[in-house]
């Protein structure tokens, strides 16, 4: 199936203050195409923390397009894909938000978390954030730079779906019990990540 994942860096604390985004589209079980734009937030307020974080500054995107002009140019297509975002919670919050700031409607598709999709997969690892995965797996990541986040969003993705012995990524919900979440128009629901994997029993020893 094909999918995409997006990954969204924030000038501030504010959903609406997207500062970049990365956008990877995969086909055919496997990323095709990553980009990365640079976006111009309405309000012009860097945080020294979110910088910190990803070394954007106001200077950096003075020259940017702000969010509509970003959004348009791939918009159309990523309908009818499966949207993938690590901890999307986050990154689809920041899409609806500044969707609504601009007035702009909400595209119709699903979503997958691969935050949760990595707790299925990987059970017993201590931690689940992009560079710890990315690490584990040995995917390249220039972490906190939209573009390659997306990208080794995507590879997780489709790291998990291997792993979990699947040939599409849309059959993650029926294998998994995750809930894709939806996006539309009309509202939105989350994803979810059904039951738990079962807890392993302590052997006691019998005397």
């Amino acid at each position: 199936m094909q999918a995409v994942a997006i990954d969204f860096e924030t000038a501030n604390e504010s959903r609406t203050s997207a500062c970049s985004i990365g956008v990877a589209w995969i086909e055919d079980g496997r990323v095709v195409e990553t980009e990365e734009h640079l976006i111009r937030p309405r309000e012009m307020r860097f945080n020294p923390f979110n910088t910190a974080v990803h070394g954007l500054r106001a200077e950096d995107v003075a020259g940017a397009p702000e969010f509509p002009e970003v959004w348009h140019r791939f918009a159309r297509r990523l309908e009818g894909r499966l949207v993938l975002a690590h901890n999307a919670s986050f990154d689809i919050s920041v899409l609806r938000h500044t969707l609504d700031d601009y007035g702009l409607e909400w595209p119709a598709c699903r979503y997958l978390c691969t935050v949760v999709l990595a707790r299925k997969a990987w059970p017993q690892l201590a931690a689940h954030k992009l560079n710890y995965l990315a690490d584990h797996l040995g995917i390249a990541l220039d972490h906190h730079h939209a573009g390659s986040d997306a990208e080794a969003c995507g590879r997780i993705a489709l790291a998990a779906a291997r792993v979990l012995g699947l040939e599409r990524l849309g059959d993650i919900a029926a294998a998994t019990g995750i809930t894709f979440g939806q996006l539309a128009p009309g509202g939105y629901s989350p994803c979810k990540g059904g039951n738990p994997p079962p807890r392993r029993r302590r052997l006691v020893p019998v005397i």
